[in-house]
C-alpha cells in the first residue's frame, strides 16, 4: 500500500511516504512556518523521486489538529484537494494521537500527557495510556494555560510521561511535576501517521481547532472593547 502523510500542525512542515513492504521515508521541508510556500512543491518533488503521481497512492493521511491554525488549513486543504482530484482515500489523525503513538514507539509506557503549543500562552492537551502495542485515550482533547494544567496534574499524583512541543516550550513548569519523565518528541510522528494509514478507513476529515483562530479572536476582542 502506498501512503502519503502530511504534517503541518506545528512550525515544522514534513512529509512521509510509505511504498509498501515495510519501506517508508520522511522529509522535513521547512521548520519556519512556511507551509504555504513549500508543501505542494515538496509533495511533487518527493513523488517524482519514485516516479509516482498522486493518483498512484492508495491513501493520504493528514494531521487534522489541534495546532497552528494557518498550518492546519494548508495541510487539510492540500490533502483534501489532492484526494478529491484523484479519488485517493483520505484519513485524518489528530496531532495528539500522533505524538502519543510516537512516544509509544520510544520508551513511554503507562500514563502519558501530550501537550501541543497553542500559542497565546496556552497548550492543547490530552492524556493517554500507552502500552507496547497500543495507545488509549483517557479523556477528550482540551486547551488550557500550562500553569493551570500543571496544577491539575499535581492533584493527580503518580508516574507519567510528558511529550510534545507544548512541554518543550513550558519545560520550566512541567519539570517540577513529581515522577514525570519527558519524551523529547516535539513533531507529530510521521511513522505513526503512515501506520494509521494502513489500519484506519478513509472518510470525512474535519479539523480539530479547539479554539478560534488568533485573527478571529483578536477581531472579536477589539469589537467588544
Amino acid at each position: 500500500m502506498k501512503i502519503l502523510a502530511l504534517e503541518t500542525a506545528t512550525p515544522v512542515c514534513a512529509i512521509g511516504l510509505s511504498l509498501g513492504g515495510g519501506e517508508s521515508l520522511t522529509w522535513i521541508l521547512d521548520e519556519d512556518r512556511r507551509h504555504t510556500e513549500v508543501l505542494i512543491s515538496g509533495i511533487s518533488r518527493v513523488l517524482a523521486q519514485f516516479d509516482l503521481r498522486v493518483g498512484d497512492l492508495d491513501r493520504i493521511v493528514v494531521d487534522r489538529g489541534p495546532g497552528l491554525f494557518t498550518g492546519l488549513r494548508v495541510g487539510l486543504a492540500s490533502a483534501g484537494a489532492l484526494a478529491a482530484a484523484t479519488g485517493v482515500g483520505l484519513i485524518g489523525v489528530t496531532s495528539l494521537e500522533l505524538l502519543a503513538d510516537g512516544a509509544r514507539r520510544g520508551e513511554a509506557r503507562g500514563e502519558l500527557l501530550v501537550a501541543v503549543d497553542g500559542r497565546r500562552g496556552e497548550v492543547f492537551h490530552q492524556s493517554f495510556v500507552v502500552s507496547e502495542t497500543e495507545v488509549r485515550a483517557l479523556n477528550e482533547p482540551g486547551v488550557a494555560r500550562p500553569e493551570t494544567l500543571v496544577e491539575e496534574l499535581r492533584s493527580q499524583p503518580g508516574p507519567r510521561w510528558l511529550t510534545g512541543d507544548g512541554v518543550a516550550r513550558y519545560r520550566d513548569l512541567f519539570v517540577h511535576l513529581d515522577d514525570a519523565r519527558i519524551d523529547e518528541q516535539t513533531v507529530p510522528s510521521l511513522e505513526a501517521a503512515l501506520a494509521f494509514g494502513e489500519t484506519r478507513e478513509p472518510g470525512g476529515v474535519t479539523p480539530l481547532y479547539l479554539r478560534e483562530a488568533d485573527a478571529v479572536a483578536r477581531f472579536v476582542t477589539r469589537e467588544g472593547s
